[in-house]
């Protein structure tokens, strides 16, 4: 029997500690390890490839969008699963740009998580029910999903310093963060501002606070 191999990525630890519960009963599927922030995810990827890992959206530092698209990089045969408490239409078209293969909302995830690992070591995707029908709406009603093309834009770099600039942080703190240059993070902030077309930090905040960059629990402090 082929084991799956799966990294868990939340910063609530009693999140990880009910999800390993659910999986620790599926003699197919092992834990091999926890992350509690989008960055800590993408360098444990790198470093253990895991088949399979189940991801939160709403993540510090650098959330599961970001962290989804890194992971493609560092890590392209690791299958990425985002779970969430969000399934507006942004979030599921960033889900889908970054190439996660599963979205899960978090109510739902207790009953197809297991299901959801095994569809997509297959090389399947797997959605809650409730996303795949909002997908099929989307794109029965608007084929060319603008938002997913905003998206598709930016580098996986860019959304990295992108929710940094959302969350306040400076450009020195920024690039120690990310391990580039100040130099480096000003060009990227101005090459974000060149794409969308925006013209100052407030402008970026409110970008990324409207795509979901970041969860709504840092908004209100933003706003």
């Amino acid at each position: 029997m082929n084991i799956i191999s799966v990294v868990l990525a939340d910063d609530h630890t009693i999140v990880r500690e009910g999800l390993r519960a659910l999986l620790a009963v599926e003699s197919d599927i092992r834990v091999v390890g926890e992350a509690h922030n989008g960055r800590e995810a993408v360098e444990l990827v790198r470093r253990l490839k895991p088949d399979v890992v189940v991801m939160d959206i709403a993540m510090p530092l650098l959330n599961g969008i970001g962290a989804a698209g890194r992971i493609r990089e560092v890590a392209p045969s690791s299958k990425v699963i985002i779970l969430s408490a969000h399934s507006d239409d942004p979030y599921i078209h960033r889900v889908l740009a970054v190439g996660a293969v599963g979205f899960l909302v978090k109510q739902s995830s207790s009953q197809c998580l297991s299901r959801a690992i095994r569809e997509v070591q297959k090389g399947n995707t797997f959605f809650s029910p409730t996303i795949s029908k909002r997908i099929r709406e989307q794109y029965r009603v608007m084929p060319e999903l603008r938002t997913v093309k905003a998206v598709k834009g930016l580098t996986a770099r860019e959304m990295e310093v992108i929710q940094l600039v959302a969350e306040g942080a400076p450009n020195k703190q920024i690039a120690a963060d990310l391990a580039i240059s100040i130099k480096t993070v000003e060009k990227h902030r101005q090459h974000l501002m060149d794409k969308l077309n925006i013209h100052d930090t407030a402008g970026l905040t409110r970008y990324a606070i409207a795509c979901g960059f970041i969860e709504s629990a840092v908004q209100v402090t933003m706003i």
